[in-house]
């Protein structure tokens, strides 16, 4: 009798099996609603799942009256913009910095120690600071997620370079290659995969310090209509919102994987044989 350690999904039950845990929390979800309705018809908390469907459909394809915009797609675009730009700078600095500190012994022993107690401040508890250094704009919010990712890169990508066999650094030089050529010829090559893994580990905490900050001080974003609407306990909105967020983090670690897989196919060629 083979053991489950050894029991290995087919393709098709594979898909049955990922959709399974959603099909029962949908199920718990419409009886739950359904009960609540039942004993008070005036209930919020569970929404049916009709009233939230039209609450979209109206939030996504009507124009708002007051500012004529599709509210859904608005809050949407902002919030991405803000994600692109934090994500994005965060990657080229942590790439940078960590690239150096994993490197050269001179950036490490500088700024080693740095980025480690860097790395060990919550980002939510400086807030306050950005927005008072910074305002209250679009670039508070973009330094948050920066602050809050950039340091965690940086720890993770300088110790992939250090972690890298050292017979493969001294083999580039005796070939004659400068620091530079080591860097962007030996290293780089072979930390970005590991920027791809990290950039997907931090797609929840950025979400997370976008949605903070816009809650605090924006005036669109996904952020700021969960906490705009919280006050009249609109769950229709609320509900959807999150669900939407939650989609949004998904596709973006799809296609990260999409890229990785794309641009370095022999940092996957483990996975694929599994």
């Amino acid at each position: 009798m083979p053991r489950a350690m050894n029991v290995v999904p087919s393709r098709g039950s594979r898909i049955i099996l990922a959709l399974l845990p959603f099909l029962l929390i949908a199920l718990v979800y419409v009886i739950g609603s359904a009960e609540r309705r039942a004993a008070n018809p005036d209930d919020k908390l569970l929404p049916p799942v009709s009233e939230m469907v039209a609450t979209t459909k109206r939030l996504a394809a009507e124009p708002d009256r007051r500012s004529g915009e599709y509210v859904l797609w608005a809050d949407t675009a902002a919030s991405l913009q803000r994600l692109a730009l934090g994500l994005g700078i965060s990657a080229l600095v942590g790439l940078v910095l960590g690239l150096a500190i994993g490197l050269l012994p001179v950036a490490g022993a500088s700024f080693g120690t740095l980025v480690a107690v860097l790395s060990m401040i919550p980002p939510m508890a400086v807030l306050p600071i950005l927005f008072i250094v910074f305002g209250l704009g679009e670039l508070s919010k973009v330094v948050l997620i920066i602050i809050g990712v950039t340091p965690m890169l940086v720890r993770d990508l300088s110790l992939e370079v250090g972690s890298m066999p050292r017979e493969q650094l001294i083999k580039a030089q005796t070939l004659g290659g400068s620091t530079w050529q080591v860097a962007i010829r030996v290293a780089l090559p072979q930390i970005m995969p590991r920027l791809i893994k990290c950039m997907r580990l931090m797609i929840g905490p950025a979400f997370l310090f976008l949605i903070s900050a816009e809650a605090i001080a924006a005036d669109v974003g996904l952020g700021y209509r969960i906490f705009l609407v919280r006050r009249y306990l609109s769950m229709d909105v609320i509900l959807p919102y999150v669900a939407w967020i939650t989609l949004l983090a998904y596709l973006f670690d799809l296609a990260l994987v999409f890229i990785g897989r794309r641009a370095f196919p022999w940092a996957y060629e483990q996975e694929a044989r599994r």
